[in-house]
């Protein structure tokens, strides 16, 4: 079986940011650019972001990427790191997902700690150790690839402008970034989707008609907020 062992350097772009980060950035790059030339480039601009002198940051600068990772995967998130959720949302399909990832997980001696199963970083290293090509490429396939646009689409400046209305109307706040650095982790996203393209032979992909909206479903989430413990219209049911 061809090595996949590259992927353990691209799930080290989406672990949150400690001291290091720059340099795990750097090693990632390093490997992309011998040979993977077109992610490489895709990833370039977010190393010229991340870079610093010896390869670790400052507390203040940790505190910004920090910051910037949380607002793009976590919370008021431009998209979320759970691919299972970006794919089926809370429909049962992503409890499958859970239950088959973890066996895996366990088979491959990896630790979700406390992230979820589908956490993005979690699942490129079974990737990194998987033995079975044939699973690991219907995952790709099947999971992975369409995920992946998803997600990057969600740093689209139509989609920043939809989800920052929506904060604004549950919130009355908005996201405060600037428009480079506020949607810089686009980068990454689309530097492991090239690696992904040419590692599995990957075809185009198309959305489906219907398919799971992350701001509709981050909508829904946010109106069952709003609405908890207030009572029941009249003559509704609690």
């Amino acid at each position: 079986m061809r090595s996949l062992a590259h992927y353990d350097y691209l799930a080290a772009l989406f672990d949150y940011p400690e001291a290091n980060y720059p340099a795990q950035v750097q090693k990632a790059y390093d490997l992309l650019e011998v040979r993977y030339p077109l992610a490489a480039a895709e990833l370039q601009p977010f190393v010229e972001q991340t870079q610093t002198e010896g390869g670790t940051y400052t507390e203040e600068a940790l505190d910004e990427i920090q910051e910037i990772f949380t607002r793009s995967f976590d919370v008021q998130a431009i998209t979320t790191l759970g691919v299972g959720y970006v794919m089926f949302g809370d429909d049962y399909k992503r409890g499958e997902l859970f239950v088959n990832l973890s066996r895996e997980y366990a088979d491959a001696g990896i630790y979700c700690g406390t992230e979820l199963a589908d956490h993005l970083p979690t699942v490129l290293r079974l990737i990194a150790r998987w033995q079975d090509e044939d699973l690991v490429a219907e995952l790709v396939e099947e999971l992975l690839h369409p995920a992946l646009h998803q997600m990057i689409a969600e740093f689209g400046s139509q989609r920043c402008q939809q989800r920052n209305k929506l904060y604004q109307k549950h919130y009355k706040t908005l996201i405060a970034s600037s428009a480079n650095r506020g949607t810089m982790f686009r980068a990454p996203l689309a530097a492991l989707l090239e690696v992904l393209k040419e590692d599995f032979t990957l075809s185009d992909w198309k959305p489906p008609e219907q398919d799971n909206d992350f701001l509709q479903s981050l909508g829904r989430e946010l109106d069952i907020e709003d609405n908890a413990g207030r009572p029941a219209p009249s003559g509704g049911m609690s």
